[in-house]
């Protein structure tokens, strides 16, 4: 009778309707399944690390939700980050302090880690958010007046 019910239970989590992770469970466990093609796998070795693939070195650090309402040690952790407003994104090296400022803010930022190469400085990211000249000087009426 319990082997009845145990049968049960797998035949309905079979029939469950297929969701987002369901789907993705159900892909990575059929990528992982050993024994398709042993003798490709076998033949081929694994290729190195290649330089393509940068260590990360630093956090990304943008702030997603203000910290208006919340107590002084928390507005406190955001400027020793660097963070002042919303939206802002202040780049930290890998340490320990760091990731544990960011654990305490946690719920109000956003984080990524990115190599050395993608760290931007204050100026860099005030340029690329500054929008193009809106015209092109082509000439101007001087030039051509002290040419003739």
């Amino acid at each position: 009778m319990a082997s009845m019910m145990s049968c049960r239970t797998h035949i309905r989590a079979y029939m469950l309707p297929i969701t987002r992770y369901n789907v993705s469970r159900m892909l990575s466990t059929s990528i992982e399944t050993p024994g398709a093609s042993t003798s490709q796998t076998a033949a081929t070795p694994p290729t190195p690390m290649t330089d393509s693939n940068p260590p990360n070195t630093h956090y990304k650090i943008t702030l997603r939700r203000s910290a208006i309402s919340l107590g002084d040690k928390i507005k406190g952790t955001l400027i020793s980050l660097g963070i002042h407003r919303r939206f802002q994104t202040v780049y930290h090296r890998h340490t320990p302090e760091t990731a544990g400022k960011i654990l305490r803010v946690k719920e109000l930022v956003e984080v990524e880690n990115v190599p050395d190469h993608l760290v931007k400085t204050k100026q860099q990211q005030r340029q690329e958010r500054k929008a193009t000249r809106g015209y092109k000087v082509v000439g101007s009426k001087r030039d051509t007046f002290m040419h003739v």
